[in-house]
């Protein structure tokens, strides 16, 4: 009992600091978790009360509850992209965020001006995501896609350019970008992708600034 009322505390004081940091930057996050729970309230004490008018109450706290937490979930999402947006290593930490069968290897290509080339190995294949100046990232892309060809050449490999270029797909749509790209590799044989790539990755200097698990240290995680 003991360890189950800690393990609330413990939870409590996670929300707790996380929903300080979202309203930092998300200055309507209240109101829009009030809303959305009065409109659940609604609906579930309405649906409760025409099937068995003794589930109104029990319903209606329940959809409530509900609402409010999915707004809050969707709010702490869009916060989080915003604290990530325009720091170094940003598409790192979302790509890191992604969830299934993803294995994800940041900085696989840097360069000196703090330009960065990161791999995802998933359903869709090999994703060579690049973050920086455009033009330059193109060329890096271009580049570590034919080194990694060769060791994969049954394999797709697509490259992304992260930002707001035409061609480029902004940080908050790249969870879903992936996530819509054709499946080409089965499950099960995604680690087998990964295990080919291993002795291909390089040991790069990082940039002082980058630090990809950020986003997973009190931050709001994004889901």
């Amino acid at each position: 009992m003991r360890r189950l009322i800690a393990r609330v505390r413990d939870r409590l004081a996670t929300l707790r600091q996380v929903w300080r940091q979202v309203r930092d930057v998300d200055g309507t996050l209240g109101r829009w978790v009030l809303l959305a729970a009065l409109l659940g309230l609604v609906a579930g004490a309405a649906l409760g009360w025409v099937s068995t008018p003794w589930l109104a109450v029990p319903l209606g706290a329940m959809t409530a509850l509900l609402a409010g937490l999915v707004t809050f979930n969707v709010r702490a999402r869009r916060a989080s992209y915003r604290m990530l947006e325009g720091r170094l290593g940003a598409a790192a930490a979302v790509l890191q965020q992604m969830r299934g069968p993803w294995f994800v290897t940041p900085a696989v290509g840097v360069t000196a001006k703090q330009d960065l080339v990161h791999r995802a190995v998933g359903p869709p294949g090999v994703v060579l995501v690049g973050e920086g100046a455009e033009q330059r990232v193109r060329g890096m892309l271009a580049q570590e896609r034919k080194r990694l060809s060769r060791a994969v050449a049954d394999v797709t490999i697509t490259t992304v350019v992260v930002g707001d270029g035409e061609d480029a797909v902004p940080l908050p749509r790249l969870q879903r970008h992936l996530t819509k790209l054709p499946r080409t590799v089965k499950r099960r044989d995604v680690a087998k992708v990964e295990r080919r790539l291993k002795p291909l990755t390089r040991s790069l200097p990082i940039p002082g600034g980058i630090d990809p698990n950020a986003a997973r240290r009190g931050r709001p995680k994004p889901r």
